[in-house]
């Protein structure tokens, strides 16, 4: 009986975090539980200090229930947002609010057998200078690139390639539980739980960044595919432009229009005479160069609109035939690149206009997220709180 109440509780603890604020019905229809015992794990978990009382929901009509929310320092997350090049890592509270200063340090991923150790390392040194006690932790929640079977804890592509379960190695050396995922799922993950396709059944979530990622929503949930390799959008092979691809192929949507393409091909323009704004342009820092023409692209730059524009054209292309596969209601661009905002609307809409049937692309929302580069670290914790009421060995069966 225990265990079960533990579950229940965490439940409730798990819903508020995702919603918000609940009422003790709307809370008891959710945990599927009576409203009886629904009500006295709440009066437990207040006494636990573990939720608050938020007041009275609007009026209605008829009377009002009592809210409940989850307290903010209650329990925290370790957020772990990884790319090819760089990685950050931060604690957040119940609220997503951030808890700790973000750390970011440069990780290479390829072609480095000693990423993992690093990783750990940072990881177990964050969570000591943060002051927070490790009871109060729940779990780490990592997003990477690369092939990730996300329930055996392995990357196919990066830190052991396949050969070890990183979600067991970091538990057992930082001693709180592991979650790993792709780092596009991890961003269509924080889309749907907190950003532009909450609520949403059926969206295409795109993460501009070094590569083109992808996370599909299909009936609400996140969609993984078989093993958790859906969603490479990047390795499409729409070009015949001989350009070799980081996954070994050539042609691939990647090779025109990821950011580092975008930094490449812009450096060679400045270094021709093309006029610009940007000044040092340099392909030795992509996150400080990404930056760089974002910003001026935001500053109205005409230079740097091309630059974007170009890219966005491409990724429109790609859009288009996933639009002919999946029929999707939104596409949600995030990730990095979102912060160009409204840029990349535009040069993407006139790719569908060209290449998709109208009769499927007409009715498409085209939008982009307010989340911005904080979506895969809201994505991480998001990933933790997803496993929250199997925590501590409490695998019970339903009322």
């Amino acid at each position: 009986m225990h265990k079960k109440n533990l579950f229940y509780k965490n439940k409730i603890i798990k819903e508020l975090y995702f919603s918000y604020t609940l009422s003790c019905s709307d809370l008891s229809a959710q945990i599927m539980t009576s409203l009886p015992l629904t009500t006295k794990m709440l009066n437990d978990l207040i006494r636990d200090n573990d939720i608050v009382e938020t007041g009275y929901a609007p009026s209605k009509g008829g009377r009002r229930p009592l809210m409940y929310a989850v307290r903010p320092d209650s329990k925290y997350t370790v957020a772990v947002a990884m790319d090819q090049l760089f990685t950050r890592i931060v604690i957040m509270d119940m609220h997503r609010q951030y808890a700790t200063p973000v750390e970011k340090f440069e990780l290479h991923l390829a072609k480095n057998p000693g990423a993992l150790d690093v990783l750990v390392e940072k990881i177990a040194d964050h969570i000591h200078r943060s002051g927070i006690v490790k009871d109060k932790i729940v779990g780490i929640g990592i997003g990477m690139p690369g092939f990730v079977d996300s329930k055996k804890g392995v990357n196919y592509s990066f830190l052991t390639e396949g050969e070890t379960n990183i979600s067991q190695h970091i538990m057992d050396r930082v001693g709180v539980p592991t979650w790993i995922e792709n780092d596009s799922s991890m961003i269509a993950l924080a889309e749907l739980s907190f950003g532009a396709a909450r609520g949403k059944k059926s969206a295409m979530v795109i993460n501009v960044g070094w590569g083109i990622g992808l996370g599909l929503i299909v009936n609400g949930e996140l969609f993984r595919g078989y093993n958790g390799f859906a969603g490479e959008f990047s390795h499409l092979p729409l070009f015949s432009n001989n350009k070799l691809c980081s996954c070994g192929k050539s042609g691939c949507l990647e090779t025109e229009s990821s950011l580092g393409v975008v930094i490449e091909k812009a450096a060679e323009r400045l270094n021709n005479g093309d006029l610009s704004m940007l000044k040092g342009l340099s392909t030795e820092n992509f996150d400080e160069a990404s930056a760089m023409i974002i910003d001026a692209a935001t500053k109205g730059d005409k230079f740097a609109i091309e630059q974007l524009s170009e890219a966005g054209y491409h990724i429109g292309r790609g859009i288009a035939i996933l639009i002919h596969l999946l029929n999707p209601k939104s596409i949600i661009l995030s990730g990095r690149g979102s912060l160009a905002g409204k840029i990349w609307l535009a040069p993407i809409q006139q790719a569908l206009n060209e290449h998709c049937i109208p009769r499927l692309s007409k009715n498409i929302e085209l939008e982009v997220s307010t989340l911005g580069a904080d979506a895969e670290l809201i994505g991480a914790a998001a990933c933790v709180m997803e496993h929250y009421e199997r925590s501590g060995d409490t695998n019970v069966s339903s009322n």
